[in-house]
């Protein structure tokens, strides 16, 4: 046996056969000539095959028994889909174009029926059939482009249920060329062709193309969900298959979002598939050239993954990293059915082959339980790097890989013995990187959990690694500095101890169920101080290394010995004072109270501003060397800054490069002290908290948290433009990538620089935009919602003007579907009160330009056009509490936002103030439309024809006197949209009759003459109303026989 060859390490799966269905197709006379198998389908409990001659095979697939043959007389079988909610129903298409519905009724013992029949394809090849994911509806796709849908009745409903199936049969749409395949995935319907892929609405009948660009040839194209780890609750993801190895990846709107191009990734050689005999084949690893392949179908598979296909071989993507998972070479494949991880593969001389997706160790776990151990330690010697692996442990033991050693023949195997046993002396036990680091830590501490679930950690000193340690340590120190190492230890002791004495107090305090007080103070500090348990080490650690960084000869250039014992002196005295600040730092009482640890903290700040140094004012805030670059870039930021200079109060420069080299986990710890300080708001017993927050944002930004910073910037100082300016003037010194493709200006370029840094982080990102802000304005920001959620509105908000950022939160609104806008919308508003400020902000800017400024209503005032009117929309459509609804409303009255007001007014069931407004408006259009507020009592009709009479009275009076500059015209197209009493009497009569509604005009004491047109609709509105009646009242009767005959 030759010496087999190692697969990269990038792969780790493997496609395995393990049953051979041969014998099947047998039993049911698939293997000769005469008969064949012509089309496939899978399920979790059934495998469909459908024959040349008309019959569908129904194979249970525990066992692989026949249950079931339906039988067809209308063609051979073309397609057959089963139904992924219910799989007592399957559908079957004909090659004469029949489509049949079949509930197969086997939970019942009853015979299969056909509950649904379609002739709507007749004449045409039926090429894709696709079920409905909620609902009993199977799509249809043919060869001349026509789409239709089949409704199916149950008999699980009974009669009723199954013969009131309204319009069982309808036509979807009639797309350009062959339906090459159909997906359907939360009520939208994707229809791939020979030219094109689109994408249908089905309830409300919307189609979009997805993409641009046409091809010519077979291409699939599949939804994708996400219904995984972070990605639960996201809307589904579509692929879209284009020539040259490219696969389109588009939002669930049809919005392409990037294109994989998979021809170079494929020039890997393909993995050999694992028979389920013990014939080896082994993995070639010649590279193979770049193939260029127009992948027919799509489908959805195992895990995440896209399964394609051609004739000679199967491909296996994970479009989320655009990798390529394995591609295996399986000769003459015509079709192929998925279930999870399974395939069935129809090949052309109509054989059936059933493949799993495994890992390589699920593989070889397989393999050993089938006891094909050459085959098994074929796998080991190809996948070594996934076997070795001590996560493989879990599913391979190191027993069960020496058993399989010694089950090898020495003759016939040896060179593939000798492999596996250089496979098995590289093995990692399970979890050995884990269990390293819990056996260090264990060698030093041992902990125990309270009954509170608090861990009690026992330190155990003197152990060997800290002997080593410390002799380590020793050998470059002197002998003062041992004897502070003697003492650190004791101090260490001493935390040990007040870790213990917190764990103690804080299960008394639960003990004695004095929740309030002990869950107040946790949830108070935990957030911020949590990490303060251990803040007395890593301070002890700090001031132990900052001493040592003055001191050490190969950092710091090494002095006189006079200035040499000058400095170990104001070391050792700086370090001693820090000592004195540490003891505070230990006590659990100073920990869990913010005034005493905000105290503490400032004596640390103390001692680190001692150490560090002053802030240098001849240092530029960037430490860039270009400063015209600098002020081209934060332009605003420097007008605050000479502000505060004409006020005699220069700002600090930032800091954003520690002035001394520190290793970085002293960093790490100095990181997390200078950010609890920070978030502490130890600064806000200052004079100015504003100035001092600036101040150690400015001086000690490169030992803070960006991400954190960011959020207390957007949370506590909203208000404050002084710390947000400071925060981004740090945040544009820094060197980031892609800043010099901002400052050249174009957009576009900019914009696609920016996604390709993706996964993002906030803060530098943030600075990116704002450089973009200060170039492009407006058309930056509008741009801006593609970095949704990781820069939120309120980052935006910060850094814009108001009128661009409206700009921003329009476009960001409606980026999302119709449906899902104003949920959307809502989400955004936190706090509250948001909605009342943007209200008024989109209320006041790109609004119409009103005559008046009295904030009357005046003729036809609402047809004015707003710029932000889909905004607006919404807004006033979102939840509200009543105080906040009244304040809208008077907010668009004042502003002359008349629609908005008069929703306002019918959710606020002000009526008679809407009915009002609408006279005042004359437009009838406001009445009668979809939306229009219609009354809904008699007494609102006499009110709005009172109303009505009223206006139309002092509209006729200023007409009268004459009054140059009406508003109002005489025109006939005007005149047809006023409102006017006989109008408003044939709405009453199309709602509660003609007489009724002479009736109500009597009452309010209107004379009122018909026009010849009016007076004809009211006769026929009479002649309606009896043939209704005398239909309604035939019905009845037709049912009352029907029941009785029912009840007989």
């Amino acid at each position: 046996m030759p010496l087999i060859p190692v697969v990269p390490e990038n792969h780790s799966h493997v496609l395995a056969e393990f049953d051979c269905l041969d014998p099947l197709l047998s039993a049911l006379r698939l293997d000769s000539g005469r008969l064949k198998c012509t089309c496939l389908a899978v399920s979790r409990k059934w495998l469909a095959l459908g024959t040349s001659a008309g019959g569908l095979h129904l194979i249970q697939k525990e066992g692989w028994k026949q249950r079931l043959i339906l039988t067809h007389k209308e063609g051979s079988i073309a397609e057959v889909a089963c139904c992924p909610h219910d799989e007592d129903f399957i559908a079957v298409a004909t090659s004469q174009g029949l489509v049949v519905v079949w509930e197969l009724q086997l939970e019942r013992r009853g015979r299969p029926e056909r509950v649904s029949v379609s002739w709507e394809h007749r004449g045409q090849a039926i090429s894709a059939l696709c079920w409905d994911t909620s609902t009993l509806r199977v799509f249809v796709g043919d060869t001349g482009g026509k789409v239709s849908f089949l409704r199916a009745g149950s008999s699980k409903m009974g009669k009723v249920g199954s013969a009131f199936v309204i319009f069982p049969v309808q036509t979807v749409t009639t797309v350009d060329s062959r339906v090459v395949q159909l997906g359907y995935q939360d009520g939208r319907l994707l229809i791939s062709s020979l030219s094109r892929c689109y994408l249908c609405d089905t309830e409300r009948e919307k189609f979009w193309r997805v993409g641009n660009k046409e091809r010519d040839g077979e291409y699939g194209a599949c939804f994708f969900p996400q219904n995984r780890g972070l990605l639960v609750g996201q809307p589904p993801l579509l692929y879209s298959a284009r020539p040259g190895s490219r696969i389109w990846e588009a939002s669930f709107n049809g919005e392409v979002l990037s294109t994989h191009q998979f021809k170079q990734p494929l020039a890997c050689p393909p993995l050999p598939l694992i028979p389920y005999r013990d014939e080896p084949q082994y993995y070639n690893p010649v590279q193979k050239s770049p193939q260029s392949i127009a992948f027919p179908k799509l489908l959805y598979f195992g895990d995440q993954n896209l399964l394609t296909w051609t004739h000679s071989a199967v491909y296996i993507f994970t479009p989320q990293n655009g990798q390529v998972l394995l591609w295996t070479e399986v000769k003459d494949l015509v079709d192929i059915a998925v279930y999870r991880n399974e395939l069935f593969c129809l090949h052309g001389s109509g054989r059936l082959s059933h493949l799993s997706l495994l890992s390589a160790e699920r593989c070889v776990e397989r393999l050993l339980r089938r006891e094909s151990w050459p085959l098994a330690a074929m796998v080991c010697c190809m996948f070594q790097h996934t076997i070795t692996t001590s996560r493989a442990r879990k599913a391979i033991p190191i027993d069960r890989l020496e058993h399989l050693r010694s089950q090898l023949s020495s003759n016939t195997h040896l060179e593939l013995t000798g492999q596996l046993e250089e496979v098995i002396s590289k093995l990692e036990p399970l979890d050995s990187a884990s269990s390293s680091r819990r056996s260090s830590i264990s060698s030093h501490e041992s902990f125990n959990v309270l009954d509170c679930g608090i861990y009690r950690v026992i330190s155990r000193r003197g152990s060997q690694s800290d002997e080593e340690t410390s002799s380590l340590i020793n050998q470059s120190m002197s002998e003062e500095e041992r004897l502070k190492e003697f003492s650190f230890v004791q101090e260490d002791d001493q935390v040990d101890h007040g870790k213990r004495l917190l764990a103690v107090k804080c299960a008394n305090a639960l003990n004695k169920k004095d929740y309030l007080s002990a869950f107040q103070v946790i949830r108070s500090n935990v957030d911020n101080s949590f990490f303060s348990l251990s803040v007395s080490s890593f301070v002890k650690k700090t001031t132990e290394r900052i001493n040592t960084l003055q001191m050490n000869s190969e950092l710091w250039q090494r002095p006189e010995f006079k200035d040499s014992g000058h400095s170990e002196m104001s070391a050792s005295a700086s370090y001693s004072e820090e000592m004195d600040n540490d003891s505070q730092i230990q006590d659990p009482l100073v920990l869990l109270d913010p005034v005493c640890l905000g105290e503490a903290l400032q004596e640390w700040l103390a001692v680190l501003q001692r150490i560090l140094g002053p802030v240098e004012h001849r240092s530029t805030a960037a430490g860039d060397s270009n400063v015209d670059e600098k002020k081209e870039e934060t332009c605003e930021l420097e007008e605050k800054e000479d502000q505060c200079e004409s006020n005699g109060s220069p700002p600090d420069p930032v800091r954003v490069v520690s002035p001394k080299p520190v290793p970085s986990d002293l960093l790490a710890d100095l990181t997390q002290l200078a950010t609890l300080y920070t978030e502490m708001r130890c600064f806000k017993n200052q004079e100015n908290e504003v100035l001092g927050c600036t101040t150690f944002l400015r001086s000690y930004f490169f030992l803070l948290d960006q991400e954190r910073v960011r959020r207390m910037c957007l949370l506590c100082h909203q208000d404050q433009p002084e710390v947000q300016s400071s925060f981004i003037e740090a945040m544009l010194g820094q060197k980031l990538k892609v800043v010099e493709v901002i400052r050249r200006g174009d957009l576009l370029r900019s914009l696609r620089s920016l996604r390709e840094l993706q996964p993002w982080s906030a803060p530098p990102l943030l600075a990116h935009l704002h450089r973009l802000y200060q170039k492009h304005r407006e058309a930056a920001v509008r741009s801006f919602t593609q970095f949704y959620p990781t820069i939120t509105p309120a980052d935006v908000m910060t850094m814009a003007q108001q009128g661009h950022f409206l700009a921003y939160l329009d476009n960001l609104v409606q980026s999302r579907t119709e449906e899902h806008r104003l949920s959307f919308l809502q989400s955004l508003l936190e706090p509250e009160s948001l909605r009342q400020d943007w209200l008024e902000l989109a209320l006041t800017h790109d609004a119409p330009q009103l005559y008046s400024c009295d904030s009357c209503c005046r003729w036809h005032s609402h047809c004015f056009s707003w710029g932000y009117g889909r905004l607006l929309s919404l807004l006033i459509r979102l939840p509200a509490d009543l105080s906040s609804k009244q304040k809208m409303a008077e907010t668009c009255r004042s502003h002359g936002y008349w629609t908005g007001y008069i929703y306002l007014c019918c959710e606020l069931q002000c009526r008679k103030e809407a009915f009002t407004t609408i006279c005042q408006l004359d437009d009838i259009s406001l009445l009668d439309e979809a939306d229009g507020v219609v009354p809904q009592t008699l007494e609102e009709w006499r009110l709005l024809i009172q109303l009505s009479q009223r206006c139309s009275s002092e509209v006729d009076s200023e007409q009268v006197t004459g009054v140059n500059g009406s508003s109002r015209s005489n025109s006939l197209a005007d005149c047809d949209g006023k409102i006017s009493p006989e109008k408003l009497t044939l709405m009453l009569a199309r709602t509660a009759g003609p007489d009724r509604a002479m009736a109500v005009l009597e009452e309010c004491g209107v004379q009122l003459v018909l026009s010849p047109h009016s007076k004809l609709v009211c006769e026929l509105l009479r002649v309606t109303e009896k043939r209704q009646r005398a239909m309604i009242q035939t019905m009845l009767e037709r049912c009352d026989r029907f029941l009785w005959s029912q009840h007989a």
